[in-house]
This record gives C-alpha cells, sequence and structure tokens, in this order.
C-alpha cells in the first residue's frame, strides 16, 4: 500500500493552490486543523467507519460538525471530494502538509527548544532572533525544560536537531574514553 504522505500530497497540494489563489491560508489551515481533530474523535471514527453509510453521508457529517470552520463551500466541497474518494483518513497527513507548506509560504518556521532551566523572556527573544538570522526565516519558538540534560539547549525544527546539551557532550566523551 502505497505510503500516507504519497497518498496525500495530491489533495494537500490542491488545497493548498487554492488557498493560496483565494488568499485565504489561514482559514483552510483553521478548517484543516478542525476536520482534523473531528475525524480523530473516538464517536466520529465510528461514523465514518460505518459501512452502512454512504460517502456522502459521511461528508454531510464531517460538515455538520465543522460547519463553523467551513463558511465558504470549497471547504465543503473539498471533504465531500476526500469522503467520495474514501480519503477522509488522510486528513492528519493532509493537515500537517498542508501548514508545512503554509510554513513555507510564509517563510517561517516552528522550533522546539529544550533546557534545563525555565528561559527567561529576555533570553527567549534573543535566542529567537539569532536563530531567525541563522535560518533565515521568522522562528516561531516553543520551549520545553528537561532537567535530566543538564544544561545547555537542545534545538529542534522540522529537518534539523542541534544538540548542545551538557548530557549529550558527557556522553560523547564517555564514549571517546572507552573507544
Amino acid at each position: 500500500m502505497a505510503e500516507l504522505n504519497t497518498v496525500a500530497r495530491p489533495y494537500t497540494k490542491a488545497a493548498f493552490e487554492y488557498a493560496v489563489a483565494k488568499g485565504n491560508l489561514d482559514q483552510w489551515s483553521d478548517m484543516l486543523t478542525t476536520a482534523t481533530a473531528v475525524a480523530q474523535h473516538e464517536t466520529m471514527k465510528l461514523v465514518l467507519g460505518n459501512p452502512g453509510l454512504t460517502s456522502e453521508q459521511k461528508a454531510d457529517a464531517m460538515i455538520t460538525v465543522c460547519e463553523e470552520q467551513m463558511a465558504d463551500q470549497s471547504t465543503k466541497n473539498f471533504i465531500s471530494l476526500l469522503a467520495e474518494n474514501q480519503r477522509l483518513a488522510l486528513l492528519p497527513e493532509i493537515s500537517a502538509q498542508f501548514e508545512q507548506l503554509k510554513a513555507n509560504q510564509q517563510h517561517s518556521v516552528e522550533v522546539r527548544v529544550t533546557t534545563a532551566f525555565d528561559l527567561g523572556e529576555q533570553q527567549q527573544q534573543k535566542l529567537t532572533q539569532a536563530l531567525s538570522s541563522k535560518l533565515g526565516r521568522e522562528v516561531s519558538l516553543t520551549t520545553d525544560v528537561d532537567k535530566s540534560i543538564i544544561g545547555g539547549v537542545i534545538v529542534r525544527t522540522d529537518d534539523m536537531v542541534i544538540d548542545g546539551s551538557i548530557r549529550a557532550r558527557l556522553a560523547k566523551l564517555a564514549e571517546a574514553m572507552n573507544s
């Protein structure tokens, strides 16, 4: 069976191109996020997995629950198309791919920073500026605290991990000493 991301890609691309052309990336992003959450809810999983319901009925159920987020007909048509092609299960992957395309379009990136201690507001601002300069994009910073790293930081983004933690340095030193 084909990988989910491969099957989801044409739907994502079509939705993204349409949203860009109409200038409503945020509306589509919100709709996909909401539709994903609804599709993953236990009750909705039962409805969508019911073989006794037609694809039209499944689409209507999704559209009814997500009605606030589906202000225009194009979003409703998209959900109907997914239901007709039995692809509603792809919503989480479509949403994730859409968000990645949106971030690339807007030259922004989500960065998760793990530190041993809470960062102050000023430290977060300096780190955000440094990362923005390094990555050449606007950075949205999320911080986590993990005392087990002892000190330093671990920076994670889509395709990059920079482990500057004391724990990693100690592990590297121990490995060098055991060699």
